[in-house]
């Protein structure tokens, strides 16, 4: 019998903007996420994530809603806190 994946197996991804912490303004840095429905995403890491450069509001792996934001690149959506 085969094994059942996660939901996240399952699941569509997108991209999502998250804040960036200490910037001295506010900067997003666009990466993906899984797409778990109900307005919530799992965040997941951009191909260059550096912790050590890059402070993120939320990790890779933290759960958040998704907000329609205007940023320079247009309307996008913005992780928030669950």
């Amino acid at each position: 019998m085969a094994a059942r994946g996660s939901n996240t197996d399952m699941a569509t991804t997108t991209t999502i903007y998250v804040r960036l912490l200490d910037e001295g303004t506010e900067v997003f840095r666009p990466t993906t996420a899984h797409d778990l429905g109900g307005g919530v995403f799992k965040v997941l890491p951009s191909p260059n994530y550096d912790p050590e450069d890059e402070e993120w509001e939320f990790i890779p792996g933290t759960l958040v809603r998704g907000e329609k934001r205007r940023l320079e690149d247009g309307e996008v959506l913005v992780a928030v806190k669950a």
